[in-house]
């Protein structure tokens, strides 16, 4: 479960709290192969001497934020032409499921207001690392067995109720649930949900996609992981957008290891997404996990220039989000429900690792 992201680059300063404005891009003069190219008679302008022959230019787009900029409008004519299915719509929520007594519970769950980012680092020794690991391994074993009930007609709903009694059958309890006053216990996002979407009464529909993102809060510890399941027939361009999304977490957690500087991340990320015309979600971010929720430091999927490196023994979360269209968000009334601005489908991939000597270890695998 991400974060929302606030960030000034250029004084160092940020905060991450839901519905905060979203972060600008770093301005940095680059040579986009997508800009515009203009054609002229020739490289002085006269035509007399080659009158049949265009010379292009390419044109230099100065800063970052210009070149995706122009990369976006271009996607963007493409996604008009795939909108087909009618905008998603919010269903009867039903009220939230109990907790037996005897779970051990996060100490967020008796406030209904949005905890704060801790900023400390969550380093495990061994016996932390244990919890973690179990944490992890029961997160993933949920989010399993909730993939294998995606199917045309059922209700996110009903994936609440089987995700819920999964966790508390085996002791855990679901960490979205009471977070800042989240009424359900686990997130499902539907075609253009970017995230925090809350199950409702909705039927999936063939050709859906729909992102699962589960977390368990047991012994203590939490586990943090997420995928974007397909529904039925989904069509070829919304099948790469997912495939294209987890080889993006893929590549951002290839480059994990003590030392290693957090920018790489997002780098790593971006170059991938953009060769396939996809746009990398900003203002959701990765976090650290461990005993608290979420944490330092904060895991930026696009460019960046950051400061900080990961240390070995260090847990936090990789979750990129990528869209067809724009990755300006807009909000439900709910306060969590995050919808693409311009009704374009998003897909989101998540794992939980911990950073080692050589590399990182994924968690949240089973």
């Amino acid at each position: 479960m991400e974060l929302v992201a606030s960030v000034s680059h250029g004084h160092g300063s940020s905060s991450f709290l839901h519905g905060s404005a979203k972060p600008k891009l770093n301005s940095a003069s680059a040579l986009f192969t997508g800009a515009p190219l203009s054609l002229s008679p020739s490289s002085t302008g006269r035509q007399a001497r080659c009158p049949n022959k265009l010379v292009v230019h390419a044109k230099r787009i100065s800063g970052l934020e210009e070149a995706m900029r122009i990369r976006r409008e271009r996607e963007l004519q493409t996604t008009t032409k795939f909108r087909k299915r009618p905008p998603l719509r919010r269903g009867r929520v039903s009220p939230r499921l109990p907790v037996p007594d005897h779970i051990p519970k996060p100490p967020y769950v008796s406030s209904t207001s949005l905890p704060d980012l801790s900023p400390e680092y969550q380093i495990h020794d061994s016996e932390s690392i244990a919890k973690m690991r179990a944490a992890c391994e029961l997160a993933a074993q949920v989010l399993d067995a909730a993939g294998k009930l995606v199917r045309p007609s059922v209700t996110t709903n009903e994936i609440d109720k089987a995700v819920h009694q999964m966790i508390i059958e085996a002791g855990a309890y679901p960490s979205p649930l009471g977070y800042g006053g989240f009424p359900k216990s686990v997130c499902t996002s539907v075609n253009e949900c970017m995230c925090h979407g809350i199950p409702d009464s909705r039927q999936l529909q063939d050709g859906d996609i729909i992102n699962i993102d589960v977390t368990v809060y047991l012994n203590g510890y939490h586990g943090d992981t997420s995928k974007t399941f397909l529904c039925g027939n989904v069509s070829d361009r919304l099948e790469r957008l997912v495939k294209v999304t987890e080889e993006c977490l893929e590549k951002g957690i290839a480059v994990c290891k003590d030392g290693a500087s957090f920018k790489k991340i997002g780098k790593r990320i971006s170059e991938h997404a953009e060769k396939y015309g996809f746009g990398v979600v900003e203002r959701f971010v990765g976090h650290g996990v461990g005993k608290v929720f979420h944490s330092e430091p904060i895991i930026y999927h696009n460019r960046n220039e950051n400061p900080g490196c990961m240390v070995e023994g260090q847990t936090f979360t990789i979750e990129p989000i990528l869209t067809m269209g724009s990755i300006e968000c807009i909000t439900w009334p709910d306060n969590w429900t995050a919808l693409t601005a311009d009704g374009s489908p998003a897909a989101q991939f998540e794992h939980t690792i911990l950073i080692t000597r050589t590399g990182a270890e994924i968690l949240t695998i089973c």
